[in-house]
Order: C-alpha cells, then sequence, then structure tokens
C-alpha cells in the first residue's frame, strides 16, 4: 500500500497513477508540447528579433517566476522528502545547461541550436550505463534510433550553416556544453525519482531552481551581462512580458517532462523533446519565412526514420536473464521472496550511497 503511494503520480491535478501507459504518456507530452511550443516562439523572437542574447540572466529571471508558480500550486519546504544536497549537483547541470542553450542563441540561429539539442538523446543513453542507482543498458535498435537522429542533426546544421549567416564555432562550442551537461541531467532526476519514489515534480523543480539560481550569479558577473541586460531591459521593459509569459508556458512543459522521466526515464523523454524539436523546427521556417532547402529536408526525414525505429515495438518478448540487475521488482518471475527482499535492499543501499 505505501508502495503504491510513493509512486503516485498527477499532473496540474490530472491523476497519472491508475491510467494506461498510453493515456499517461499522451497526457505528458501534451503538456509538454504546449509548454514548449510557446517557449521556443517566444525565444525566437527575443533572441533574433529583438537581438537580445542574455541567456545567463533570462535564466535568472524565469527561476524566480518558476518559484511564484511553483507557490502558486501548493508546494512548500513541509512537503520535502530528500535532502538540499541531493540536488546541488542536478542543479548545476540545470542551470549550465540552461544558460548555455539560451546563450547560444546569439551565435546560432534558433532551428541550429535546437537540432544541436536534439542529439542529446545519444549521450544521455550512453551516461544512463554510469549513474548510480540506473545502470541502464539498451538494446542495439535504441543506438540505431539515436544514431539516425544525429546523422540527420548534423546534415540539417551543415544545410543552416550555408543559408544562415548567424553561425559560429563560439555558438557550436556553448551548444556542445550544454549537451554534455543534459547527459547528466536527466539522469540524475530519473535516478532521484527511482531511489525516492516520493519524490514529487514540484519538489524537484523547486529545489534544483533555489539551489541553482545563486550558480548564475558568478557567470553574469564574469561576463558583464548582468549590467548590460539589465540597461537594455530597462529601456525595453516589455521583454520582461515577454519573459514571464514565456517562463509560464515553460513551466508547464518543465512539469510534463519531469512526469516523463518519472514514468518513462531519461531516454525515452530524450525522444520526445527530439520531436518537439523538429515540430519547432517547422514552425520556425514558417513563421519567421527562412530558407528550407533539400539538404534540410534530408536531415529531417533520418529524425523521423529515428523516431520511427524507437517506436517500433520488440521483435520479441524480453528473457528473464536479460533483465537488469537495478529493477528486480519488474521480474516477470518469482524467486523466493526472502531472496529477492534481500537482494534488492542490497542493491538500493549500494546505488543511493553514491549519488549524494
Amino acid at each position: 500500500m505505501k508502495k503504491n503511494e510513493e509512486q503516485a503520480r498527477s499532473l496540474f491535478g490530472i491523476s497519472l497513477t491508475n491510467r494506461p501507459k498510453w493515456q499517461q504518456f499522451l497526457i505528458c507530452s501534451s503538456g509538454f508540447f504546449f509548454g514548449y511550443l510557446i517557449n521556443g516562439i517566444c525565444e525566437e523572437y527575443v533572441y533574433n528579433r529583438l537581438q537580445f542574447s542574455y541567456g545567463w540572466y533570462f535564466t535568472f529571471v524565469q527561476g524566480f517566476v518558476y518559484l511564484a508558480l511553483i507557490y502558486m500550486n501548493g508546494f512548500t519546504t513541509k512537503q520535502m522528502v530528500n535532502p538540499w544536497n541531493t540536488y546541488v549537483k542536478l542543479s548545476a547541470v540545470l542551470m549550465g545547461s540552461h544558460g548555455l542553450t539560451k546563450g547560444s542563441l546569439a551565435w546560432l540561429n534558433y532551428p541550429a541550436q535546437i537540432m544541436f539539442k536534439s542529439t542529446k538523446v545519444l549521450p544521455v543513453m550512453i551516461m544512463g550505463a554510469f549513474i548510480p542507482g540506473l545502470r541502464r543498458k539498451y538494446p542495439p535498435r535504441e543506438y540505431v534510433s539515436a544514431i539516425l537522429l544525429v546523422v540527420g542533426l548534423i546534415l540539417f546544421t551543415l544545410a543552416d550553416a550555408q543559408t544562415s549567416p548567424n553561425f559560429s564555432i563560439i555558438g557550436v562550442v556553448m551548444i556542445s556544453g550544454a549537451l554534455v551537461m543534459d547527459s547528466f541531467l536527466g539522469n540524475l532526476q530519473e535516478a532521484i525519482f527511482t531511489m525516492s519514489p516520493e519524490t514529487t515534480q514540484m519538489e524537484m523543480l523547486f529545489c534544483s531552481t533555489v539551489v541553482g539560481l545563486p550558480m548564475l550569479i558568478p557567470p553574469m558577473l564574469l561576463t558583464g551581462e548582468l549590467f548590460r541586460a539589465w540597461t537594455s531591459c530597462s529601456q525595453h521593459p516589455y521583454v520582461y512580458g515577454v519573459l514571464v509569459f514565456e517562463a509560464m508556458a515553460t513551466f508547464i512543459g518543465q512539469v510534463s517532462v519531469l512526469s516523463l522521466i518519472a514514468l518513462f526515464g531519461a531516454a525515452t523523454t530524450a525522444m520526445v523533446t527530439t520531436a518537439r524539436k523538429a515540430v519547432t523546427l517547422l514552425l520556425s521556417y514558417l513563421l519567421f519565412t527562412k530558407p528550407l532547402t533539400e539538404q534540410h529536408a534530408t536531415g529531417l526525414l533520418l529524425i523521423t526514420m529515428g523516431i520511427t525505429v524507437k517506436l517500433l515495438p520488440d521483435s520479441k518478448p524480453p528473457k528473464k536473464g536479460s533483465v537488469p540487475a537495478p529493477a528486480p521488482s519488474t521480474q516477470l518471475g518469482q524467486p523466493a521472496a526472502g531472496e529477492e527482499t534481500s537482494q534488492q535492499k542490497i542493491e538500493e543501499d549500494e546505488e543511493k550511497t553514491p549519488l549524494v
């Protein structure tokens, strides 16, 4: 009974626990698509139309919007189930990823940036094998799917470099740094949900934001971005309105992503985010009238193939011996109860120690 309570999930008042998997997936994906499609349009407007490229500062401002929305949803620190130090490493990679992603838009146009970010599914899968508490192993089909995505994204990026002047090596370095952090981010979040199932999406977003906001101050001061951004935004105060609106939409997307990670894992969530980026890309070209070449189309075709391979059902049922050790409760076989409980306890103790 306690186990079922611990694993209960809801999304903005919609219960997910007792629903079929496909309904859970549809609800979480819909919230994610809605939030991040609006986020993409707002970012394109602020960075490319208004020429405001203050990624660290914008992330800082939006963090306070997140905190206000979390409190409006009724979350308090009394509801926390994990110690604060659980979120230090997670917050560092989260804020670094957000800041580098937003800052890279000064050197990359939005479609090139989101296509780079779409490649994160491969590093996420690889890193999942090394994160304590997960130790994920994926079948070859999953890696084929990821490679198709990566090749498609590279083709698109090369085509974009030929047709867009807003492309430079600095942007590539920044977005590559964001990818490295993303490879840790999803897996760390999944590890926390796995080892502490009582953790809610609101707790994870609240704690990682509170711990992460002070980490944004040093890069803003060292680069002088804090003062430049403050001056620019003071001259154009309506930018804050756009940022608040974007943060509200992104908040819905973030909570939906955390729900996907908790229910389906980091790698599946990365595939969903890739599909969203492809949709955002097409909207960017349609709304902002950018040239779309045959090479762009080829890249998008490979991305579609990669997603299709991922969605194909397994050709044969899993063998009993092939299920990874960290998830003994999912085995279909029924070993002796004492044996299973004892081994599971040892594995959980072993996994929990190095994470925090």
